[in-house]
């Protein structure tokens, strides 16, 4: 049986779609709420050995825009760590991770292939 875990925030419309996903397809799952739980630090450091910064953040978002563009600029994977932990909402929801494979975002048949 594959552990399965799932980060995001309770109240975003992908989060439910994706949990709403895995429930009715009987996964079991934990699931990490940032706003409740933050991030640490080796999280996001092992996350990055899986996917480049400009895939874990979502640089589509908000949370992304408000951002300086001092902020935005020279970013490696040190500076992606430190935008994250200080603003979790960065990073792009849901990432799924199911046992040591990383994924991000929810389509439906990328579950599906997952899960298969």
């Amino acid at each position: 049986m594959s552990t399965v875990q799932i980060y995001g925030i309770k109240n975003c419309n992908t989060m439910k779609k994706a949990m709403t996903w895995l429930e009715e397809h009987n996964i079991e799952f934990q699931f990490h709420d940032y706003k409740k739980l933050g991030i640490d630090e080796n999280s996001l450091k092992n996350w990055l050995e899986k996917a480049p910064w400009d895939e874990l953040i979502n640089r589509r978002g908000t949370t992304w825009r408000k951002l300086s563009e001092e902020a935005k600029q020279d970013i490696d994977n040190d500076k992606a760590v430190q935008l994250m932990l200080e603003n979790t909402s960065l990073i792009k929801r849901p990432v799924l991770i199911v046992d040591d494979a990383l994924y991000l975002g929810f389509k439906d048949e990328i579950y599906q292939t997952i899960f298969n």
